[in-house]
């Protein structure tokens, strides 16, 4: 017969009458084999009155934890009481193990809690232990086996000083076990004990050690960690590690983008000014957002000075006439003197230029000159969205440009900016700076961040001109993981 206390915590559990708990009085056959199981089981449903909606094959269509078993419920197998139903469990001596001592374990049915009945857990901290040493035995038991000897060859399982079971990639190091625990006990993590010795941090894990982290009050993972093999396996690890690294060089861009704003401020006398409401007189959400556009030069502090600066009056018609008739000249035969940068400005000379930043442009690039106050002229490609907006807002600023004959020649190298977007692996980035050292490309800068699995790279690439992109490209999507590469 079932346990008093087993009928109360399945009424409670299941919200059932008395009269509606059908396995109170439950029998067990055990048999030889699954053809026995399905004979039994006709030969009861021949003998007593089956209850239709009470048959559960279990054996066609295990549970999720892997239990097997028939299962019906019976009228009249009591002569004296025909009325009382009785519950008929039927399966193999193999199924009533695994159902015993296996993962698919009765006790875990009925005590876990969010495998069992709602609001039902472990009796004890006690049940706790037992629970997870029967589990354990049962994995020991099945790995052993030859057929499945390799069944968890990519996975390994160690504890923590507390007995926590901490699952991880088969190749895989102390400081997994600390990022696996808790993010802050990674970034903080420098030593580890397996078994009770003192053990470097790239040191490789094996099934059923104890490792104890050793971690500083306040610290920071390491680049190395990132580098070197042997530290972190899992790209779960790894995001975290890029994470926390990316946070801090976007804190380091903003902190940057804010110093350079507050002097353009106070040269500018503007220093009561709210930085919200200049964001958002740019475009942009808020004040932060702003810093980092300013340390990431995607928003250059010449247009932000002009942007505080009122609207200068409109020309005259003769000066209107003068900036159209400039615009319409072309470089001539004579003008072949390149200025700085290898550009010239058609119709003026001696006039400072700059290449910016926003798009970097290079030749044979289309181009386009904007006149600045007091900076001379800012090159941009002809579709930069910046100079689209400063075409916009000042037209009559915008000049003729074009590249002069030195440029041309290859003798100038431009900055040019590219974007690489791949899966992310280990290595991936030693593997692009190395395709580039071949070709002999020289890289002034490299960012990346990671989202998702995909690893996003943004390169500044020492050119003598675009003509060179194609190739780059071509040789950068050979690489493993590599999706696209392409100008930025």
């Amino acid at each position: 017969p079932k346990h008093i206390y087993s009928i109360v915590k399945k009424m409670r559990g299941k919200k059932l009458r008395f009269d509606e708990v059908l396995d109170v009085r439950a029998l067990r056959i055990l048999v030889a084999d699954v053809d026995a199981c399905y004979a039994t089981l006709a030969l009861i449903h021949s003998l007593y009155t089956p209850l239709a909606d009470e048959f559960s094959d279990y054996i066609a269509k295990p549970k999720i934890n892997g239990y097997q078993s028939l299962h019906t419920v019976v009228c009249n197998a009591i002569p004296a009481h025909p009325e009382l139903p009785v519950e008929i469990q039927i399966r193999t001596q193999a199924m009533h193990d695994a159902a015993e001592t296996g993962v698919a374990a009765h006790w875990a049915y009925k005590e876990a809690g969010a495998k069992g009945y709602a609001g039902v857990s472990a009796s004890s901290e006690y049940d706790a232990k037992i629970a997870m040493l029967r589990q354990l035995l049962a994995w020991e038991r099945d790995i052993s086996e030859p057929a499945g000897s390799d069944l968890l060859a990519d996975r390994i399982y160690v504890f923590t000083p507390g007995a926590k079971v901490v699952d991880l990639p088969a190749v895989a190091s102390p400081v997994e076990v600390a990022y696996a625990v808790h993010t802050n006990l990674g970034h903080r993590c420098r030593g580890a004990r397996v078994d009770g010795q003192l053990v470097p941090l790239n040191t490789a894990l094996k099934n059923g050690q104890t490792v104890e982290i050793t971690a500083a009050k306040e610290g920071a993972p390491s680049r190395n960690w990132l580098i070197e093999e042997g530290y972190l396996a899992s790209s779960r690890a790894r995001a975290k590690v890029r994470a926390w690294f990316n946070a801090q060089a976007l804190d380091e861009t903003r902190a940057r983008g804010r110093e350079q704003l507050e002097k353009l401020l106070q040269r500018e006398g503007k220093t009561a000014l709210k930085l919200e409401d200049l964001a958002q007189s740019l475009g942009l959400k808020s004040a932060e957002q702003l810093f980092e556009a300013i340390g990431k030069d995607e928003l250059s502090l010449r247009t932000i000075e002009q942007s505080l600066r009122p609207q200068s009056p409109a020309p005259s018609p003769e000066d209107s006439e003068a900036l159209r008739l400039k615009k319409s000249l072309r470089p001539s035969e004579a003008a072949t003197e390149p200025r700085k940068g290898g550009v010239l400005v058609v119709g003026v000379d001696s006039l400072l230029t700059q290449l910016a930043k926003c798009c970097r442009p290079a030749p044979p690039d289309a181009i386009g000159g904007y006149v600045t106050r007091g900076r001379g002229v800012s090159i941009h490609r002809s579709d930069c969205p910046s100079f689209a907006a400063l075409q916009a807002r000042d037209g009559e600023r915008v000049i003729e440009v074009a590249w002069g004959k030195n440029s041309q020649a290859g003798k100038t190298v431009y900055s040019v900016a590219l974007q690489i977007m791949a899966r992310e692996r280990s290595h991936l980035l030693r593997d692009v700076m190395d395709a580039l050292a071949k070709v002999k490309i020289g890289v002034s800068s490299v960012q990346s961040q990671a989202s998702r699995g995909l690893l996003q790279i943004h390169l500044v690439l020492d050119l003598n001109n675009t003509d060179q992109l194609q190739f780059i490209c071509n040789q950068l999507q050979q690489i493993e993981g590599v999706q696209s590469a392409s100008r930025a």
